[in-house]
């Protein structure tokens, strides 16, 4: 779900701005601002993930403002002078819609925020149901997961401190489904490796960072049906 918040200085372009977010699925609009300083004054209070910033505003430029947001709420930006393409997407905005903005055009940036978006909520944490109940990890703490050696079920989560947790009854698909896509890769019928725990890449074997109790690091037996897919992630 999108959560949006609008600041433009026009009440019309406001208007038909709302109007066009509420034909479009999965979107909300929280508030709308005509003013950048009272924008700026309640947008950390504001629990939305998205705003649409027009750039052309007396006093401070859509530009200035998305400079002083919170790197957590996506933007988009709306104008009506092409000029400011450049700059805009130096600040590494989710899109830049040119005015009079079209329903299709405004479908388009909504679908380049959600993937984004979606991306940025997988990366933080998953909540899953656990040996010690339900538990909530942080993806960037996993170092590894392996099939648990006692119910083939289940699955081991070894994080970066060296603690173990049980995922119960999940299998290898629905678990890559929920993690990263670009940070994890199954190695093998039984193992997957987060790539910040890639040490050494061979043909056959990788070498991580895990330390093991014969004071050594763990190896991992790359699976042929994984090769090419876990080269081309790892090569990115």
């Amino acid at each position: 779900m999108i959560k949006c918040v609008i600041l433009d200085d026009e009440l019309l372009a406001i208007s038909y701005l709302k109007l066009l977010c509420e034909q479009i699925d999965d979107v909300e609009v929280i508030k709308a601002f005509n003013d950048p300083k009272i924008f700026l004054n309640e947008i950390d209070s504001l629990h939305c993930n998205l705003c649409i910033l027009d750039i052309e505003m007396p006093g401070m430029t859509g530009l200035q403002v998305a400079e002083l947001i919170s790197g957590s709420k996506k933007i988009i930006f709306t104008t009506a002078y092409k000029e400011y393409a450049a700059e805009a997407f130096d600040l590494n905005v989710v899109d830049y819609v040119r005015k009079p903005i079209k329903k299709e055009r405004l479908v388009q940036a909504f679908e380049k925020a959600k993937e984004q978006i979606t991306t940025v909520q997988k990366k933080a944490f998953i909540e899953w149901n656990t040996n010690i109940g339900k538990t909530v990890i942080l993806t960037e703490q996993i170092a590894y997961i392996k099939t648990s050696e006692i119910d083939s079920r289940d699955k081991d989560i070894i994080l970066n401190d060296g603690t173990t947790i049980v995922l119960k009854n999940l299998n290898f698909k629905n678990l890559l489904e929920m993690l990263p896509a670009n940070d994890f890769a199954q190695v093998n019928k039984k193992e997957i490796i987060a790539l910040a725990s890639i040490k050494v890449f061979s043909t056959n074997e990788i070498i991580t960072t895990i330390p093991t109790e014969d004071h050594n690091f763990l190896k991992l037996q790359i699976g042929e049906a994984y090769k090419n897919a876990l080269l081309e992630l790892y090569t990115k």
